[in-house]
């Protein structure tokens, strides 16, 4: 059977029609009222009771010096298990997976989800030793996974599972014909006939997402994984990926720095323009579960001549005051009243009665499909298309509150959750102005007042960032709620309320709340409204122009989707209906710029959701969006009479992540200056993990590179 849905995607005040594909084509159920969890109610969780963490500024373990001569701040992070209070007081703690100094990186050791915030001065090169340190404090043991990892995916594969041509190699999709998907509950390990969910130990790779001309060996490769230095690993278990010995070698011959077991060294240049980056693991077929474990922290860059110095006051031609301090530096438990700049990751979680988060085990959990699963139809037994949670936490923590006095704030702002769009509703707020002043690559052309071009909310797609100040000095005194209005379910674009239902109201419609209280002196930052930012330089001319294709695939043994897909448009849109060919993580590259290459790629979204697409290596420019008309064979062309639609207001400057909406091409442009093996892919992190994500090679291949 193949899934079918009617759908209108209502956009910049044009309403497209999209005929309804045959196959590839798609489900999505449409969530009503709370979203499905754990055995944790999400109206059994007291809201607004725990104050808003600040992430305190991750210690610097010390200097090095780096191959060109110049001084790098050096930092070892590992990452381990432990237990945090996500849950109000009272209530049980949860088990989660943080990032924090290593034991001897100053003599602190402090892990959380998310993690520290690593303040890195613009151009001055950071070394960082990335630690697996997911084992037993005290055995040393490896820990199995919290959630149950999929092995019928394209994955990691530790245990060198063979594939189809019986193959035992890390990093491939497993075969297994004539067996059978059992739960690990039910699992008996003595029957040939079974298999289960992988339960051993965990693989890592640490990507700084956003980073720009960083080498491909630091990038945080998904074949470039390390299992943790356990004294219990399987004999017949990789300690690796695929690509981490080759990688390792150019570590050495690049920057002079050795890999171990269970670590990898990383060098960032910071020669982006200054803004907030953030670091994930990004292992292949799991990055979803690892993120999901609270496997993330933020990474700001400041300083430099687009930094925040170079912002003017229109009125007096001065440098301008943006809301601050920050925690500058490592401080036990920063305090949020003295601090006006703040870093807010958004999530959405489940939990369960325990306190432990909850994660779906089976796909019957997505849109009720069961047995028979892969290998005896085509349906993974684990994976699910999308997860959306049905709690939102606010820097670990659900439902927190925030005092804030009747003065300016800056909020760094994370979409860190897994498929969900967020959609900010600032005008819920009596009295509130908002403003947004740059997004992933640094700040906007200009300020742009959210209640002038959007009605006082903002968007967000998973993996996205957005520079804010919030000006809460006509806010009246007392407890105001920051609402989403964005949908429990996938986004398409659309208007809420009119074109998708909104999240829930009495759960994942409410992030944050702030308790308005009197200044206790006079704000002296610059009105956002005066404020003159500092211009990116325009990208060269492009010279090649690329069309991509984002395509969802549907069972052919039941009504549902079972993998989301890049590939490649068959001809050129503007000539009429043209096909698509689907590209799978296994196949020759086909993204292959020349080093110094300027190229636009056109990105044909021919699903029906929207996808937030991310480029390795590179800022790019958004160009325009064009609606496409799509037929019933899933071919596409420029709908006729349609014109360009330029980027929206908050997407001027430079960014790393897109919104794709269906039904249309979305255009960006980007300048490649860093040659080796990175990736592009969508961020909806279910999808990345199953089929959409792609490697891109810049330059030819390299000596010695894994094939």
């Amino acid at each position: 059977m193949i899934g079918r849905r009617a759908f209108l995607t209502y956009t910049s005040g044009t309403i497209l029609s999209l005929y309804l594909p045959v196959e590839p084509g798609g489900t999505s159920p449409r969530l009503v009222g709370t979203a499905p969890g754990g055995s944790l109610d999400p109206r059994a969780i007291t809201a607004f009771v725990t104050p808003v963490t600040v992430p305190s500024a991750m210690p610097i373990t010390g200097t090095r010096r780096t191959r060109s001569g110049r001084d790098a701040d050096y930092y070892e992070i590992s990452v381990r298990q432990l237990r945090q209070q996500m849950l109000p007081a009272g209530m049980p703690p949860t088990t989660v997976w943080g990032y924090g100094p290593a034991a001897g990186a100053g003599g602190r050791v402090v892990h959380g989800a998310p993690s520290l915030t690593i303040e890195a001065p613009w151009n001055r090169p950071v070394r960082v030793k990335w630690i697996n340190e997911l084992v037993d404090p005290r055995t040393r043991t490896f820990l199995p996974h919290l959630f149950a990892v999929d092995p019928t995916l394209h994955w990691a594969n530790p245990g060198q599972l063979p594939d189809v041509y019986g193959d035992r190699r890390t990093d491939n999709r497993p075969s297994f014909t004539g067996r059978r998907y059992v739960p690990p509950a039910q699992h008996d390990p003595t029957d040939p006939t079974q298999f289960t969910a992988y339960r051993g130990p965990i693989p890592m790779s640490v990507h700084l997402h956003g980073a720009v001309g960083v080498g491909d060996e630091s990038d945080g490769y998904p074949e470039a994984w390390v299992l943790p230095a356990a004294t219990n690993l399987p004999a017949d278990h990789k300690e690796h990926g695929r690509w981490r010995d080759f990688f390792a070698a150019k570590s050495l011959a690049r920057n002079g720095i050795g890999w171990g077991p269970g670590y990898t060294v990383a060098q960032y240049p910071n020669n982006n323009r200054p803004s907030a980056l953030w670091y994930h693991d990004h292992t292949l077929g799991m990055t979803r579960l690892n993120v999901y474990a609270g496997a993330a922290g933020f990474y700001i860059i400041r300083g430099g001549p687009q930094g925040d110095g170079a912002v003017r006051d229109s009125r007096t031609g001065a440098v301008a005051v943006l809301p601050g301090p920050y925690p500058k530096d490592y401080q036990d438990n920063p305090k949020p009243g003295k601090y006006f700049e703040i870093p807010l990751a958004i999530q959405d979680r489940s939990f369960n009665a325990d306190g432990s988060l909850f994660y779906p085990d089976t796909r019957e959990f997505f849109d009720g499909i069961t047995e028979p699963y892969m290998p005896e139809s085509d349906v993974p037994p684990v994976w699910n298309p999308e997860f959306f949670g049905n709690t939102i936490i606010v820097n670990g923590a659900t439902w927190p509150y925030l005092t804030v006095q009747q003065k300016r704030y800056r909020f760094r702002l994370l979409n860190g959750c897994q498929a969900r769009f967020l959609i900010l509703d600032f005008a819920r707020i009596p009295g509130v102005r908002a403003w947004q002043i740059g997004n992933e690559g640094g700040f906007l052309r200009t300020p742009i007042d959210l209640a002038a071009v959007a009605s006082g909310r903002l968007l967000m797609a998973p993996a996205e960032r957005a520079d804010v100040i919030v000006d809460f000095s006509g806010v009246p005194l007392g407890s105001h709620v920051l609402g989403n209005v964005g949908p429990d379910e996938p986004y398409g674009g659309g208007e809420p309320g009119a074109d998708f239902p909104v999240a829930d109201p009495d759960t994942t419609g409410r992030i944050v709340q702030f308790r308005v209280v009197p200044a206790a002196s006079a704000d002296l930052s610059t009105p956002p409204q005066f404020l003159v930012l500092p211009q990116p330089a325009p990208l060269p001319t492009e010279s090649v122009t690329r069309r991509l294709a984002l395509i969802e695939h549907s069972s052919m043994f039941a009504d549902g989707p079972i993998a989301a897909m890049l590939g490649v448009l068959d001809g050129d849109p503007a000539d009429g209906f043209v096909g698509s060919t689907h590209r799978m993580w296994s196949d020759e590259v086909t993204q292959n710029p020349a080093v110094g290459a300027t190229e636009v790629w056109e990105l044909h979204n021919l699903t029906m959701d929207a996808h937030p697409i991310h480029i390795h290596e590179v800022a790019f420019e958004v160009v325009n969006r064009q609606a496409l008309e799509i037929d019933e064979h899933m071919r596409a062309r420029l709908a006729p009479g349609s014109t360009p639609r330029p980027p929206e207001a908050w997407e001027s400057g430079l960014k790393d992540t897109v919104v794709a909406l269906p039904g249309e091409v979305t255009r960006v442009r980007m300048r490649f200056t860093q040659g080796g093996q990175f990736v592009w892919h969508c961020h909806i992190v279910e999808h990345e993990d199953n089929e959409m994500m792609l490697p891109l090679r810049v330059g030819p291949p390299q000596p010695g590179q894994p094939t």
